[in-house]
C-alpha cells in the first residue's frame, strides 16, 4: 500500500521540465486576475495607491488559491518555488507599473492622454472643482469647458480660463462644441430634481461619462462608501478611525526601520557631528520645543545648521520681506543664520536625520504631520488642532508638495488630510517620494 501511494504521488509530482509549464501557466493566471480585478483601468491607473494596492491583493489571492488547489488536489509544488515567485513578480509588477506612471504621468503634464471634462453647476462650485483638479494634473482631468446657470457664452468663470459654454440646458451642444467626453456635475442646487438623471442619458454609452464631484474633498477611498436608499444614492463619509492594531503596526514600522536606519548611517552621522563642531562655534546637535501627538510637547533633534545666536536674529528677520513660507510659517530662501556646511546639510535634509532617535524614542515618527513650534499652535484655528491625533513625522505631505510654497490653508489641509486617512501603503509611497525629492532638492528644510 505504502508503495502504491509512493507511485500515486509521484503522478502528481511536478517535474522540473513540467515546472516550464507550470510558470507559464502561473503568468497567465497572474494576468487574467490583473485583468478582471480591473487593475488597468482608466480609474485608478495614473493617480493614487488602488492600483498598487489591487496589483498586491490579486497576486495574494492567486497564490492563495494555488496554495489550496495543490493542497486539495495534493500537486507537490516546492514550497520554495511559491515563497520566491510570490515577492520576485509583486516587486517586479510594482516596477513596472511604476515606470508606466512615470512615462504617463510626463504625458497627462503635455495635456495628453486626459478626460476632456465639461463642468455643470453654480460658477462658485465649478472654480473650487476646477481648482482641486488643476493642482492634480497627474490624474488626467483636463478642464474644457463650464455650464452655468447664467449662461453667459463668450465669457469665462471668475478668476479662471475656463470658458462659459451655455445654460445648464444647453450640455448636448457643450459636449459637441468642446468635444468632451465627461461631464462633471459640481452643485445641484441650481438644476431641477432630474436633471443629473437627463444629462445621464444624453451621454454616448461607452465614450463619455457622468461624473457627481460634491465640495468634499481630502477623503480617501476607504472612508467612502454608496449605499442606494430608495433610488437614492447615499454617499457615507466614516469618520476617521485610528485602531490600536494600526498604531501598534505603525509603531513597530517606525522602530525597526529608524533602529536600522541609525545603524546603517552611522559612519554619515558620526561624519557630519564632526563637520559641524570643526566649522562653525556651538553644539553639533539644534534642541527645540515642538508640539507632538495630543499636543504634548518635546524636545525635536536636529544638526545644528545655524548659527548659535539664530533666535535673537529672528525678531529683525520677522520684521523685513520674506521670499519663502506663509503668514504662520517663517522661511528664507537665502537665511543669513544658516551656516555654510548647514547650507549643504539642508539642501539634502542631511540636518534631519537625529531625528530618527526621536523615532525610537517615540516622540516623533518616519511619516506624519509637520511638528510645529508652540508658538504656531498658538495661531490654529480649532479645526486644525485635529493634526495631533497623529505623532509628528521627519517627512509627509507637506514636505513631498512644495513645502516652502505652500500656503497656510494648504499646509493645513495636507497635514489633515494625512491624519485623516492614514495608511501604511500611504506611508511607503510618501517615504518614496521623500527619498525622490532628496536625491533632486529644491526646498528648504522644515
Amino acid at each position: 500500500t505504502g508503495n502504491v501511494e509512493v507511485a500515486i504521488r509521484a503522478d502528481y509530482r511536478v517535474s522540473e521540465l513540467s515546472y516550464w509549464y507550470f510558470s507559464t501557466g502561473l503568468v497567465l493566471a497572474w494576468m487574467l486576475v490583473l485583468h478582471l480585478i480591473d487593475s488597468r483601468s482608466h480609474r485608478v491607473a495614473g493617480t493614487g495607491m488602488d492600483e498598487y494596492k489591487k496589483v498586491v491583493d490579486g497576486s495574494f489571492r492567486l497564490f492563495g488559491f494555488v496554495a489550496i488547489f495543490a493542497f486539495l488536489l495534493q500537486v507537490d509544488v516546492a514550497r520554495g518555488f511559491l515563497l520566491i515567485s510570490l515577492p520576485a513578480g509583486v516587486t517586479a509588477l510594482v516596477i513596472e507599473r511604476w515606470m508606466w506612471r512615470q512615462w504617463l504621468l510626463r504625458r497627462r503634464r503635455r495635456g495628453e492622454y486626459c478626460a476632456r471634462v465639461l463642468l455643470v453647476g453654480s460658477e462658485q462650485s465649478v472654480a473650487h472643482i476646477a481648482a482641486e483638479l488643476s493642482r492634480t494634473p497627474q490624474a488626467g482631468y483636463s478642464v474644457v469647458g463650464a455650464c452655468v446657470p447664467s449662461g453667459r457664452i463668450a465669457d469665462v468663470i471668475a478668476g479662471t480660463s475656463i470658458p462659459i459654454m451655455g445654460h445648464v440646458n444647453t450640455i448636448e451642444r457643450a459636449l459637441r462644441v468642446t468635444g468632451a467626453d465627461t461631464v462633471a456635475v459640481t452643485s445641484t442646487d441650481d438644476l431641477p430634481a432630474a436633471k443629473v438623471k437627463q444629462i445621464s442619458w444624453q451621454l454616448e454609452s461607452g465614450r463619455q461619462h457622468l461624473v457627481l464631484a460634491p465640495s468634499i474633498i481630502d477623503i480617501a477611498g476607504p472612508r467612502l462608501h454608496t449605499r442606494p436608499v430608495a433610488g437614492l444614492p447615499l454617499i457615507h463619509v466614516e469618520t476617521p478611525r485610528f485602531s490600536g492594531g494600526q498604531r501598534l503596526a505603525k509603531r513597530m514600522v517606525d522602530l525597526i526601520v529608524s533602529m536600522i536606519g541609525i545603524i546603517a548611517i552611522s559612519p554619515i552621522l558620526a561624519l557630519l557631528a564632526i563637520t559641524v563642531r570643526l566649522t562653525s562655534e556651538g553644539p553639533v546637535l539644534f534642541r527645540q520645543k515642538r508640539v507632538g501627538l495630543r499636543g504634548r510637547e518635546f524636545t525635536m533633534l536636529k544638526f545644528r545648521s545655524m548659527v548659535v545666536n539664530a533666535e535673537e536674529i529672528l525678531p529683525d528677520l520677522l520684521a523685513g520681506q520674506r521670499d519663502a513660507g506663509n503668514e504662520v510659517l517663517f522661511k528664507m530662501k537665502n537665511d543669513p543664520r544658516v551656516t555654510r556646511v548647514g547650507r549643504l546639510m539642508r539642501k539634502f535634509s542631511l540636518d534631519e536625520l537625529p531625528q530618527l532617535f526621536n523615532v525610537v524614542a517615540g516622540s516623533m515618527s518616519l511619516v506624519g504631520p509637520r511638528p510645529p513650534l508652540p508658538s504656531e499652535v498658538e495661531q490654529y484655528a480649532d479645526h486644525v488642532h485635529r493634526r495631533f491625533l497623529a505623532k509628528p513625522g521627519i517627512t509627509g505631505l507637506w514636505q513631498v508638495s512644495g513645502r516652502s510654497t505652500l500656503s497656510w490653508e494648504d499646509s493645513v489641509r495636507l497635514d489633515l488630510s494625512y491624519v485623516e486617512n492614514w495608511s501604511l501603503l500611504g506611508d511607503v509611497g510618501i517615504i518614496l517620494r521623500t527619498a525622490r525629492a532628496v536625491v533632486a532638492p529644491g526646498a528648504t528644510s522644515a
